[in-house]
Parts: C-alpha cells; structure tokens; sequence
C-alpha cells in the first residue's frame, strides 16, 4: 500500500441538492474546479458538511464516483465512510477503494457513546479488513464525545494503514497532545477553522475546513505562509479564517449557511437535504452583511 501525505487545505465538499432533494452533478462540477482552482491539496468527499448522514448507500458511492472521475488525479480524494457499526463501516469503506477513494475518512461511531476499548478494536477491525490509508475522523460536536490521545495513538501503533487524525474538537491540548503522542507516525489535520494555524504551529500538516467551501484561496494562502515562514500573512488569514467560520458555522446552522454563501457567490449549491432546512431571507441578510468585510461580496 502506497503512503500517501496529507498535507494542505482539504475541502469537505457540500452536495448540491434541488428543491427536491435531488443531487445537482453539473452544479458539483462547478464547484470542484473552483475549490481547485484555489490550490488545495484534495476533496472529502461525503464528510458532515456533504450531509452524508442524509445520502444512501448508493448515493453516497455514485457521488464518490461522480467525484473521482472529474477529479481525473488532479489532486486526492479522500471519502467518508464511518458509520454507526463496524460491519457497515467495513462495508461502506471496500465499496469506497473499489469505486477509486485513494483515502478514507472514518468519523468516531455515534448515537451509542463506545469505550476507548470499543473505539480501538472498531478501528482495528476497520483498518485490518481494508488495506488504505485511512483518516480518524474525531468530531465531538456532532458525536457528543472525544476520543482520547492515548487511544489515538494505540491505533497508529498497531496499524500502518492509519494515516492520520481530523481533529474537529477545538481543544488545543488536544491537538497537541495527538501530535506529541503520535505526530511523528500520522499526519495531524485541524477540522476546526480556528485551530487551523494553531495545529501548524503545533507540528500538524493542515486541515480539513467546512469553509474552506467558500473561501478555498484564504486558506491555501494562510497554508503557504506557514510553510514560507511569513507569519504575519499566516496571522492575518488567520483571522479571516475565524470571522468567516464564527459567521458561517458557528451563529448559523452550518451546511445551510456555507450553502447560502456560495449560492450568493453565483455557484448552484442548492439547499440542504431535509430534515435540514435552508435559511430564511432574514439569515441570509445577516450572513451576507456579517461577511461584507471580508470582501467575499
């Protein structure tokens, strides 16, 4: 099994859909040569800002499909595909490699709260069933719970395949006790926008952003100022980073904002899937002032 690096801006694309609820391919297109076009480093696709909870099976492999053939190796892709249960995770992630995911994303199961116990021989089972480089996907804010360090770190001791950790809890202690622990054998992603240049600073390789749906070249701009030794240029886009994500994501519903955002910004990103629902004229309104600083408008 090859080694992939993760490293960069990566995007958790959101899934255009109509009215209806019906996936929106030609609008998705447009979508991936702009995140593109941004210079970051690969799509997730069908993570929580891609409502994957809200897409069947088949939905979820035929976007994954959909994805990997625009994409044509232009950068990675990586594909959700945690579930509640480690049979279906299993499932779910052979369909992923099969249908051409050069990486998985597993989020920590849900609605049941597992022991540390549970989580590692979830993980194990996972990654010993499927040979590809795989992403732990630790999301407290939607899961309820953490999972900790130690654990994290048990797992990259006992699997190869483990390749990294999306760390969405916020905690700075956190992230870097992951990277203490284990950053010298995983590479160590932010999945909260505010911990984004914190976790570089901490020795982490990136991140993984809901907003960097909309704002895609900010972030690759906070990225390679980092990497070039500018702080003062990664300070600022980090700043920008955390008054769009404090509009976006944390005053307002998260999917239904980001797509309200592009859809102002003349890309089809449609509505959430029910039971979501989109935002009103009134949070429109307040989103688009809130962001008329950042020049996004």
């Amino acid at each position: 099994m090859a080694r992939l690096n993760f490293e960069g801006v990566y995007v958790p694309n959101v899934t255009p859909f109509d009215d209806r609820g019906e996936i929106q391919y030609l609008a998705l297109k447009e979508l991936i040569d702009f995140w593109i076009n941004a210079g970051v480093s690969g799509i997730v696709v069908n993570a929580s800002t891609g409502e994957s909870p809200y897409l069947s099976r088949e939905e979820l492999i035929e976007v994954l499909g959909f994805v990997v053939d625009e994409l044509d190796g232009r950068v990675q892709v990586i594909a959700g595909t945690g579930t509640m249960a480690t049979r279906e995770t299993i499932e779910l992630t052979l369909d992923a490699k099969d249908a051409g995911a050069e990486a998985i994303l597993i989020t920590t199961p849900f609605f049941f709260r597992p022991t540390e116990e549970e989580l590692y021989q979830h993980y194990t089972a996972v990654l010993s069933a499927v040979e590809i480089p795989t992403i732990l996907y630790n999301v407290p804010k939607f899961t309820g719970y953490s999972i900790a360090p130690k654990t994290i770190s048990r797992i990259a001791a006992d699997c190869s395949n483990l390749a990294g950790v999306k760390d969405s809890s916020g905690n700075p202690g956190n992230m870097a006790e992951i990277i203490r622990l284990c950053g010298d054998r995983i590479a160590c992603l932010s999945g909260a926008a505010d911990m984004f240049l914190p976790t570089l600073n901490l020795g982490g390789k990136g991140a993984i952003l809901a907003i960097a749906n909309v704002i895609p070249g900010t972030c690759v701009e906070l990225y390679e100022a980092f990497i070039h030794g500018d702080v003062a240029t990664a300070g600022k886009r980090q700043r920008t980073v955390s008054h769009i994500n404090n509009v976006l994501v944390a005053s307002f519903p998260q999917v239904a904002a980001i797509k309200a955002t592009l859809n102002d910004l003349g890309y089809k990103a449609g509505v959430p899937r029910r039971p979501l629902l989109p935002l009103t004229k009134t949070q429109v309104d307040a989103v688009s002032e809130a962001l008329k600083s950042t020049k996004l408008y």
